[in-house]
């Protein structure tokens, strides 16, 4: 057994195809497919049915596939530790980043971290929740950018910074669009628009309004809500269709000055989500850590640092 083989072995699991995870190996096909079955040879057990379509691995082949991605992981992180203590920041990242956080912080990011740290490799890719902390345990992906806390064992959340909610408001919605500030529950789930299942958002939405949106008396299609896919199409869907929506205070510099007439704060105090840079508990590259914080937290107003604004944070 090599780590070749292993790293063979988590290519084809990603890909569930053989000449795929053979072109992103750089290989052949048939080279790869002999480095696995000789490792199945000497486990001795089956751990792809190369019968079904596309490829799957058997129920002892997900273990030893769990493994081998475990064991890669202390491999990459030996190098990485190496480098730590030569002080370099260098080498390959992938981070991920919530869709709801993604359009604010990393158009400014990628310039400042390019400048900052020329020999990182980045790769970022944007991911809702429950997939970011899925890949973070299997150590598919380095750090996460999303709202917190998640509370997940083996996870280690550093806050990066506070961010309000504001409601955006139709001015159709008179009774409340007359009104300096809101209080949550004032908007009512008849016109109340929210992003698609599986948002974190949408989660701190229902709950700063004080509904439950995972329970039996959720609200369903029948009620005016709509899940949309984005920010931006909620906007665009309140000022086509009337009633409002919740949005994160990073969103108010992109509307229009006519858009930005129907944002509408809430009282005090203010709902806030946190937004944390997460990793596990094992990752070693400090150097890395701190390069990819500061670098967001020179992108944030000042104001969002202040972690007096914790308490205020709203659970998912």
């Amino acid at each position: 057994m090599n780590i070749q083989q292993l790293e063979y072995l988590v290519a084809v699991d990603d890909y569930r195809h053989f000449v795929r995870a053979a072109q992103a190996c750089g290989i052949t096909q048939p080279t790869l497919s002999s480095m696995i079955q000789k490792l199945e040879e000497e486990l001795e057990v089956k751990i792809f049915d190369r019968n079904s379509h596309p490829v799957e691995p058997t129920i002892i082949g997900m273990d030893v596939i769990r493994q081998a991605r475990e064991i890669l992981h202390k491999v990459v992180q030996l190098k990485d530790s190496l480098m730590d203590l030569k002080k370099e920041i260098s080498g390959k990242m992938e981070i991920a980043v919530i869709p709801t956080v993604a359009p604010y912080i990393l158009p400014g990011f990628f310039t400042l971290f390019k400048q900052a740290y020329p020999q990182v490799s980045l790769s970022v890719t944007e991911m809702k929740t429950s997939l970011i902390k899925e890949r973070l345990k299997t150590a598919q992906i380095d750090m996460a950018i999303l709202a917190t806390p998640l509370k997940e064992k083996g996870l280690l959340e550093i806050p990066l910074y506070y961010e309000k909610f504001l409601a955006y408001v139709s001015a159709e919605e008179k009774d409340i669009y007359a009104k300096k500030r809101l209080k949550p529950k004032e908007l009512t789930l008849e016109h109340l628009w929210v992003l698609e299942d599986g948002h974190c958002l949408r989660g701190q939405i229902f709950n700063f309004c004080g509904r439950d949106a995972s329970s039996k008396n959720a609200p369903s299609f029948s009620t005016h809500i709509y899940n949309a896919s984005s920010m931006e199409t909620l906007i665009k869907v309140v000022d086509a269709n009337g009633g409002y929506t919740v949005i994160p205070e990073l969103h108010a510099p992109l509307l229009t000055n006519k858009q930005r007439k129907n944002i509408r704060p809430f009282i005090l105090p203010e709902p806030v989500r946190e937004i944390s840079l997460v990793v596990r508990e094992d990752f070693i590259r400090e150097g890395l850590l701190n390069a990819v914080a500061s670098t967001v937290k020179r992108l944030i107003p000042e104001a969002m640092l202040d972690t007096h604004l914790k308490k205020f944070a709203i659970r998912l």
